[in-house]
């Protein structure tokens, strides 16, 4: 931490980063050229100058000495990885004409790679089939994560990427499924990719084509939320519903878990508390909006169980899909709805938001803090999994949910100085964004989009989208002036 930063390394690896996007805008070709809507070109130009970029960056420094890829340059390079990839992964999206603004299509882009999930598309099924592909592919790759999946191509580089993993994967907690950190990235990646193979061959069998069904799948895993459909999952039968809420579990579920749970260690997961935690929450939850369903809006049994479901797993998880307008429900249950914006899954999974093992930290640390009221002198640390938690540790939480809070309330006030967003809107928008949501509440709500947002609220929503994606500290680090001196 006592030597300048590499930038020479930093620029090394974001032009192999845009070579990778590059690849992944060029594979969205197969579907364009099957379906013929006229953006085969856009696409094909997009992916050209996305690797003409990367291959300049690669070369300039290629043959530089390289040096130690360390924490600093860790942060730097996750934080413009998200950049960089939104700055390019928005030329399908301009060049088709499928946004007549680089703003919106910036702000699409940076919804996917952060797997945010709104949008400012208005009639999404008008979209050339070649870009909502790609849209849905944003998504994939920046739910595991852009630099996790790097860490499986490092060795290309010559290049360690321990700094990377700490700095990209989310939550207070970084398990290791092996001691390289290049296996781990390895065995996490396998995991992602068989999981959405899975549901896509599910849903091909359940009834869909196969483009809806890998689009869906992709989504779904990264807990992303994008759909190729107008009414999003509500277009789709009962049982695509239920498939896909099994799948919106395993996505808000710690991938180092689901790792041991396929390896026949099911111990491991009624072992952990943050998973039972989890489990407990969106059990809850579901039942308390279930019943009022069933009286207040008039719904079968059946119904209502797979309404409240939906609903509360995806947004807990942070999917943002969506099955119903809960703007139209009552307003105590739109209001539960609002509240699990703040909670998000498990750490070490693709969901954002506040995760919830720092919940269960705060919750237990609060409730120590009366018993050390009661007994002074005696010392009762905070327990996770059976082991103490260091006091370092819960320093980070709460640190982590005071910025988390004043950004939330700095942003709201932010929107709300728009004259187009009334205030309901501003939280939503705020808390929707920076949780990686999707859907908000206000004209921010399930069945609307942000399109009707001026350019400035668009470009500060895509950061707090960054922001809120990367956990905070890996992008307001960067401001601070001592991260640059020696």
């Amino acid at each position: 931490m006592g030597k300048n930063i590499n930038i020479k390394l930093v620029f090394k690896i974001i032009g192999f980063l845009l070579i990778l996007e590059a690849c992944f805008i060029l594979l969205a070709l197969i579907p364009s050229a099957y379906f013929q809507e006229g953006d085969f070109f856009p696409l094909l130009y997009s992916g050209v100058i996305t690797l003409f970029f990367g291959l300049l960056l690669w070369f300039s420094f290629k043959r530089k000495k390289q040096g130690h890829l360390g924490k600093k340059e860790g942060y730097v390079v996750v934080s413009t990885a998200w950049l960089i990839y939104s700055v390019f992964g928005a030329l399908p999206f301009l060049l088709s004409g499928t946004t007549s603004t680089y703003t919106d299509a910036f702000f699409e882009a940076m919804s996917g790679i952060t797997t945010t999930g709104a949008t400012i598309l208005t009639d999404i099924e008008a979209a050339p089939k070649g870009v909502l592909f790609w849209r849905s592919i944003t998504q994939w790759i920046g739910g595991m994560g852009i630099i996790v999946l790097s860490l499986v191509l490092l060795p290309i580089l010559g290049i360690g990427g321990i700094s990377l993993f700490i700095a990209e994967i989310p939550g207070p907690t970084k398990e290791k499924i092996h001691p390289r950190i290049i296996e781990t990235a390895k065995r996490l990646w396998l995991i992602y990719f068989l999981l959405t193979a899975i549901q896509a061959v599910l849903m091909k069998f359940g009834g869909l084509n196969w483009y809806d069904s890998v689009c869906h799948a992709f989504t779904t895993m990264a807990t992303g939320g994008f759909s190729t459909k107008n009414d999003s999952i509500a277009a789709f039968a009962p049982h695509i519903q239920y498939i896909i809420i099994m799948f919106m579990i395993i996505g808000g579920t710690n991938f180092v878990l689901t790792y041991f749970m396929l390896k026949g260690r099911f111990s491991k997961l009624y072992k952990n508390e943050e998973f039972r935690f989890y489990i407990l929450v969106l059990a809850v939850i579901s039942v308390i909006i279930f019943i009022p369903l069933i009286f207040l809006q008039n719904m079968g049994i059946e119904e209502a169980f797979r309404t409240a479901t939906f609903q509360v797993v995806s947004i807990t998880t942070t999917t943002g899909y969506i099955t119903a307008d809960y703007m139209q429900w009552n307003n105590a249950l739109w209001f539960i709805i609002f509240l699990l914006f703040f909670t998000g899954a498990c750490a070490g999974s693709t969901s954002g938001g506040f995760k919830m093992v720092r919940q269960l930290l705060l919750i237990k640390n609060s409730s120590l803090e009366l018993k050390r009221l009661i007994h002074p002198n005696a010392v009762i640390p905070v327990r996770f999994n059976g082991k103490p938690v260091s006091q370092e540790l819960i320093y980070n939480v709460l640190a982590f949910f005071l910025f988390y809070m004043i950004i939330f309330a700095f942003s709201s006030l932010a929107m709300s100085l728009f004259p187009v967003v009334d205030f309901k809107t501003a939280i939503g928008a705020a808390a929707s964004c920076l949780g990686n949501i999707g859907p908000g509440i206000g004209m921010v709500g399930p069945v609307e989009n942000f399109s009707f947002l001026p350019d400035a609220a668009k470009w500060y929503l895509s950061f707090l989208m960054m922001v809120g994606r990367l956990e905070i500290f890996t992008v307001i680090i960067l401001f601070a002036p001592g991260f640059w001196k020696n």
